[in-house]
C-alpha cells in the first residue's frame, strides 16, 4: 500500500519564497507577461502548420514509398514537437491568461493520440509533485520489468543489458500511449499517491471519442486513400511512432535520469526529508540550455529545472530566469544540475542505465557469493 507522502521543512525551506519573489520582480520590472509572446505564437503556427502540411502531403498519393516513409518519420517528430511546444504549455495553463485559450490548445494533444485530461493528472499533478520518488512518480516506470530507472525497482537479470536496448524501447512509448497507456491510467484507481477513482462523465466520452478520431485520421483514412498494402502502411505507421516515441523518451529521460539527480524514498513516517522546491532541484536536470536550436524544438523541456519550479510560466521565458534560479540555488547551497550539451546528457543517461542495470546486478551477485561463502 502506498503511503501518504509529505514533504518536510528544512533549512532550505526559504529557498522557494525568495526565488519566487525574485522571479516575480523580474517580470514586474521588465513589464513582461509570464505567458506566451509573439515568438511563441509564431512557433505554434510553424509546428501546427508543418504538421498539417506533412499529413496532407503524406495522404496525397503523390510520392513513392520511400518518400512517404520519410514524411511519416517527420510527421512523428513534429507530433512530439507539438507536444513540447503547444500542448505542454497549454495543459499547464501557461500559454495564456485565458483558460479558454489554454483549453482550446490542449485539445491538440488528442490529435497526437494522447489524452490531455490524463496527462494533466499523471504529469501536472503526480510527476511535478513526486518527481523521481519510486512508487509515486510513474514517469520513471518506463516499460516495467524491462527498464530499471531507480534503485528501488526490482532488479532482474535482463537489466544487465538495458543500456543497450532501452533506447529502442523508448521508441515504443508513443505506440503505447495511443493504444494502451491512457486507457490503463484512466481506469487505474490510484496513480502514485493520487486518488484516480472518480472522473467527470464527459472525460469518459472525450477519451473514447478522441481516440476514435485519431484512429480514423491516422489508420482508417490512410488505408482508404493511399495506394499501399496493409503491411506497407504498418511499416510507415510504426516508423512514425518510433520517431515520435524516441524524441519524447529522450527529452523526458534526460531531464531526470542522469548523473547527479536523486531518487529519494519516503522515511518510515511517510515523509520526504526535504521541502518540495529543494526536492525539485535535486531530482531535475537541464541540458543544452544555451543552444537556441534545442530550445526552439524542445519547448523548454531541456530546461526542466525552471519548468518544475515555475510550470505556470511559459517556456519562452526560461532562458531569462535561469540565472536567477542558478544564483539563488547557490545561495542556499542547493544543486543546479545541468549537462552542457545534448550529447553529454545522453552519455550521462547511458551511464545511469548501466548503473541501475549491469553495475547493480554485479553488486547483487557479489553479495550473493559472500552470503553463500559465509554459510
Amino acid at each position: 500500500m502506498i503511503q501518504k507522502l509529505r514533504f518536510t521543512e528544512t533549512k532550505n525551506s526559504e529557498f522557494y519564497p525568495v526565488l519566487k519573489e525574485r522571479v516575480e520582480n523580474y517580470f514586474k520590472e521588465n513589464n513582461i507577461s509570464k505567458n506566451a509572446n509573439l515568438a511563441i505564437w509564431s512557433k505554434i503556427t510553424f509546428f501546427l502548420g508543418s504538421f498539417v502540411v506533412l499529413y496532407t502531403l503524406m495522404i496525397s498519393n503523390r510520392f513513392n514509398h520511400f518518400e512517404m516513409l520519410i514524411l511519416a518519420i517527420l510527421l512523428g517528430m513534429f507530433a512530439a514537437f507539438i507536444g513540447f511546444n503547444v500542448a505542454h504549455d497549454a495543459i499547464h495553463g501557461s500559454l495564456s491568461e485565458n483558460p479558454t485559450i489554454n483549453k482550446i490548445f490542449s485539445i491538440v494533444f488528442n490529435v497526437l493520440g494522447a489524452n490531455p485530461y490524463m496527462w494533466s493528472i499523471t504529469h501536472n499533478v503526480v510527476h511535478h509533485t513526486y518527481t523521481n520518488i519510486p512508487g509515486h512518480d510513474e514517469d520513471i516506470e518506463v516499460a516495467p520489468g524491462l527498464i530499471r530507472l531507480s534503485p528501488e525497482d526490482k532488479l532482474k537479470p535482463v537489466h544487465k543489458y538495458q543500456h543497450f536496448y532501452a533506447f529502442l524501447l523508448y521508441g515504443f512509448a508513443s505506440l503505447s500511449w495511443v493504444f494502451r497507456k491512457d486507457y490503463v491510467k484512466f481506469f487505474q484507481k490510484k496513480i502514485g499517491n493520487y486518488d484516480n477513482s472518480n472522473h467527470p462523465k464527459k472525460e469518459y466520452f472525450n477519451l473514447f471519442f478522441y481516440k476514435a478520431l485519431y484512429y480514423a485520421l491516422f489508420i482508417v483514412i490512410p488505408l482508404i486513400v493511399l495506394n499501399v498494402t496493409w503491411w506497407q502502411f504498418l511499416i510507415g505507421f510504426v516508423c512514425m511512432h518510433l520517431a515520435e516515441g524516441l524524441v519524447l523518451g529522450l527529452v523526458f529521460q534526460l531531464a531526470h535520469v542522469v548523473e547527479g539527480t536523486t531518487f529519494p524514498s519516503p522515511n518510515e513516517e511517510g515523509n520526504i526529508v526535504d521541502d518540495w522546491a529543494a526536492h525539485q532541484m535535486k531530482t531535475t536536470a537541464n541540458f543544452d540550455s544555451k543552444n537556441p536550436i534545442v530550445n526552439f524544438f524542445c519547448g523548454g523541456l531541456n530546461m526542466q529545472v525552471e519548468h518544475h519550479l515555475f510550470p505556470k510560466i511559459c517556456h519562452i521565458h526560461y532562458t531569462n530566469i535561469a540565472h536567477i534560479v542558478r544564483e539563488t540555488a547557490e545561495e542556499f547551497n542547493l544543486p543546479y544540475i545541468e549537462n552542457k550539451t545534448f550529447g553529454s546528457a545522453l552519455v550521462s543517461h547511458y551511464k545511469m542505465l548501466k548503473k541501475f542495470g549491469k553495475d547493480d546486478y554485479a553488486i547483487y551477485k557479489n553479495e550473493l557469493k559472500l552470503v553463500s561463502s559465509s554459510i
